[in-house]
């Protein structure tokens, strides 16, 4: 059984950020956008941190949700840069040196997220749809999850964030709150992760993630 106090640490200024800026721009809210991108390179974010975030999100919301908020990113830096603020650019991804198989790496990445080793032949869509497998882990979990410009526990909140505020992807969400959990969040920042979220995605869809969220723990503490 595991328990996750209640009492730890809230999210940072910074990882707040990160969650608001995913929610937004999952939901195409680019004014409010504007503003977490803002806030988050004011919290201390690089842009290069922030540049990555908006990268990830195309997996999870498509081009044109991720693409719109690169430009609202570049908007923001050029007015920046116009008010004599020099933002931190930050350290780009290192390059990849492992010659194992990008799908092998994958699904290393994807263990260390869920601390679940993947044994067994492949069920649900991943049989069905074999294909998927394969760009799910050579893609998001080798190409994206392994750039390491965001930690692990980083890409989990974007992602959570966005999760959340798409709606309706109860199953990844608890898959991915549970990975949220195994790479150090706690019950009480994916509470507050959820909060902020629903400023963008509104209560009902705030309140189907609480709900996931309890099924998560419930099954956490058997």
């Amino acid at each position: 059984m595991t328990t996750h106090a209640q009492s730890a640490a809230p999210l940072t200024a910074r990882q707040q950020a990160l969650v608001s800026i995913s929610a937004f721009t999952t939901k195409g809210d680019l004014p409010h956008l504007h503003t977490a991108l803002a806030q988050g390179l004011a919290a201390g974010l690089t842009v290069n941190e922030a540049k990555e975030v908006l990268v990830q999100l195309y997996a999870y919301c498509g081009f044109p949700r991720s693409l719109s908020g690169i430009n609202t990113l570049m908007q923001l830096l050029e007015e920046r840069k116009a008010q004599g603020i020099q933002d931190v650019v930050g350290k780009a991804a290192s390059p990849i040196t492992s010659t194992a198989p990008k799908y092998e790496r994958g699904k290393q990445n994807l263990e260390k997220l869920t601390g679940k080793p993947e044994t067994g032949p492949k069920t649900g869509a991943n049989a069905f749809s074999p294909e998927t497998d394969v760009f799910l882990k050579e893609h998001l979990f080798a190409d994206i999850f392994e750039r390491d410009v965001l930690t692990f526990q980083e890409r989990e909140l974007a992602t959570v964030a966005a999760l959340v505020s798409l709606g309706g992807v109860e199953p990844m969400l608890q898959f991915h709150l549970g990975a949220g959990l195994h790479v150090g969040l706690t019950e009480a920042q994916l509470r507050q992760l959820i909060g902020l979220c629903e400023a963008a995605a509104g209560q009902p869809q705030a309140d189907a993630a609480r709900a996931v969220l309890a099924k998560v723990l419930a099954a956490d503490q058997k």
